[in-house]
């Protein structure tokens, strides 16, 4: 079910609703009901400044520092959400949808957009509609631009920034005054197109405008203008039914953000696929500008969301212990893990239905939406679980699972986000996070090709695998890659290359600081030779 800025207030505590009564939230969670979630991006690493792009090099808080950057630069296109609900036993009924965002351009608001190209290309390519995301796009802030927008509320310096709101704004203005000059007191007229955050814009510009007007909303579409006294106006100021109370604007003007804080305040399981800068986006978006410290960000996101589960560190372990095929894009997975060969006798399988308001996707794959791939992400956490739960206990075909027993399945996989830089398979949102054995480095000594660069070295290797390349010295480069295998591959392919010999680098010989310090200190032990077999030769008396 797609959900744009038109339709969200209206829908909002129907999901706030089935948010109280979910099991696990998606990018995914659940008990007897929980949701699964996906969001999309304008892109993922901006290319400013230079060379500042995640190396396999960097630890997590070097990533953590270049990720916050590019997150800032970017926003959240489409935020999926996949509600499930246990109906009975081992059936789970799936609400999935795609919520269309767009940052908030209420009053003092006005944020700056950065569009990857080959992002949007990507989204194009898999259908997504710009169209929605410009035009219908939810608003959004985070607590820091929702307590400027308060002050300025307070002092009365609100006014209005986006120029397609300051042209609605003054042709409502316009209407308005032309019809108050003959309007007699109580008499009313109604403007009509507005929506949204528009429908208090309009309100508070022309009530700062003209003193003898009061206005109300009719409906989800239309303000009712009326011309009062100005002691009639003072005491409908003062009134508790104003439609246009501080509370009330803040409420509107954080549009998606209310449904973020209904899945802080749920406190479920937040499962999803490979969710790493989903988690930055979520902190930075409707939470808090980022920090610059790596571990005030992994205690906010364990304050916000206490149990995370991430199906890419959960299936990587599937792979170890079942002959299935290797696959990591999100929808592989979850055809393998669907595949009729996978126990296709065991009654205690979870089945997954979709609800009738998207059955779309029971009909159609749509890989790269966020609703869809929100549904993916719920789906493979309960099959995966299903999988390791019946590998390690003696569970009877005839027994009915709950989720809490797939719960315990998965205790070592909890708050253990996939990461593969920086010397670490995940990242561990609850503690330390844990060093994992990684492929060796290598370093590359170049012979008669000169001024290459590490850019030119990775091209030179690209064809053949993916390595990681940081400059060592002049004519020396190291590389990493993420899978043992390219290392061999290397060490193999460029045994007998003429002007490329690459070997495994060990510090204490190409280390440029080593070497340095061992020519130092051949110097000084040179000198202290000389020093003592001079000093200590021996004097003849005539």
């Amino acid at each position: 079910m797609e959900v744009g800025a038109a339709a969200f207030e209206r829908r909002l505590p129907r999901l706030r609703g089935r948010l109280r009564r979910a099991a696990f939230l998606g990018e995914a969670g659940r008990e007897r009901r929980g949701a699964g979630l996906d969001m999309e991006f304008t892109g993922l690493h901006s290319a400013f400044p230079q060379n500042k792009r995640p190396s396999l090099f960097d630890s997590p808080a070097e990533w953590y520092l270049k990720a916050r950057r590019s997150v800032q630069r970017f926003t959240v296109s489409q935020f999926g959400l996949a509600i499930f609900s246990n109906e009975n036993s081992n059936k789970y009924v799936v609400h999935s949808y795609n919520f269309f965002l767009f940052p908030s351009t209420f009053g003092v608001t006005d944020a700056e957009l950065t569009l990857s190209a080959s992002s949007i290309q990507f989204l194009s390519h898999y259908g997504f509609d710009y169209n929605k995301f410009l035009k219908d796009g939810i608003p959004y802030m985070n607590e820091l631009q929702e307590k400027t927008l308060s002050q300025h509320l307070l002092a009365g310096s609100w006014k209005v920034c986006s120029v397609l709101d300051r042209e609605r704004m003054k042709k409502a203005i316009d209407e308005v005054t032309c019809w108050i000059a003959a309007a007699e007191e109580e008499e009313t007229m109604i403007l009509q197109d507005l929506s949204g955050i528009s429908m208090f814009e309009v309100q508070l510009v022309l009530r700062r405008a003209l003193q003898n007007v009061w206005t109300q909303p009719l409906g989800d579409s239309e303000v009712m203008v009326k011309k009062v006294s100005p002691q009639h106006r003072r005491l409908l100021e003062n009134s508790s039914y104003d439609c246009c109370q501080k509370e009330l604007i803040l409420m509107s003007a954080r549009g998606f953000t209310n449904l973020f804080q209904a899945l802080v305040k749920a406190k479920k399981p937040l499962v999803g696929h490979n969710m790493l800068m989903d988690l930055l986006h979520l902190h930075d978006k409707f939470y808090k500008p980022l920090p610059e410290s790596y571990e005030e960000f992994k205690r906010n996101i364990h304050s916000l969301f206490p149990v995370l589960i991430d199906t890419k560190t959960v299936t990587k372990s599937i792979w170890k212990k079942y002959p299935f095929p290797r696959v990591s894009n999100l929808l592989e997975v979850y055809e393998v893990l669907c595949s009729s060969d996978l126990n296709p006798t065991d009654p205690t399988c979870p089945v997954i239905v979709l609800a009738s308001d998207c059955s779309r996707y029971a009909e159609k794959k749509s890989p790269h939406e966020a609703g869809y791939d929100a549904f993916l992400c719920g789906s493979v956490l309960l099959k995966g679980a299903h999988l390791l739960l019946g590998r390690s206990t003696s569970v009877t075909a005839e027994a009915d699972l709950s989720f809490s027993e797939y719960l315990s399945a998965l205790v070592k996989y909890l708050n253990k986000v996939h990461f593969i830089q920086g010397g670490v398979s995940s990242i561990n949102f609850s503690g330390v996070d844990a060093p994992c054995r990684r492929p060796p480095l290598l370093v590359v000594h170049v012979h008669g090709w000169r001024g290459l660069n590490e850019r030119q070295i990775y091209q030179e290797l690209k064809a053949l695998c993916r390595f990681d390349v940081k400059l060592l010295s002049e004519n020396q480069f190291i590389l990493l890659s993420s899978k043992f295998k390219y290392a061999r591959l290397a060490l193999q392919e460029y045994k007998d290359h003429p002007n490329l010999q690459i070997s495994l680098y060990h510090h204490w010989r190409h280390s440029p600081h080593v070497n340095c310090l061992l020519q130092v200190s051949s110097i000084v032990a040179l000198w202290s030779l000389l020093a003592f077999v001079l000093g200590g030769a021996p004097c003849h008396s005539v």
